[in-house]
């Protein structure tokens, strides 16, 4: 099963000119536990998909609100003539498409 598949809402955005928040959030409880105790979902994983160091990956789970976060570094700061994603909303796709 992809995160796709259990994450209702799995969007990417500017967070602020050096990095970018993906957003993960989840219907149920069921959902986000099912995603947050995956062997996959690990800095390590992420880090790999976006060929960054697994340090350079923030997770931050907001459980009360069935929200993971998981912040990453550009790699061009926003509106460099080297970036392709100036608001950076096609980022998400990689980790979407992640093995839960």
């Amino acid at each position: 099963m992809k995160l796709y598949d259990e994450a209702f809402v799995c969007r990417s955005k500017n967070a602020g000119p050096f990095q970018v928040t993906i957003d993960l959030m989840f219907s149920t409880i069921d959902s986000y536990n099912k995603v947050m105790s995956s062997p996959n979902f690990t800095a390590e994983n992420i880090g790999k998909l976006y060929h960054i160091a697994p340090e350079q990956v923030a997770i931050k789970p907001f459980e009360r609100i069935l929200t993971v976060k998981v912040v990453l570094p550009r790699k061009h700061g926003s509106g460099s003539p080297l970036d392709t994603d100036v608001y950076g909303s096609q980022q998400h796709f990689p980790l979407g498409n992640l093995e839960i």
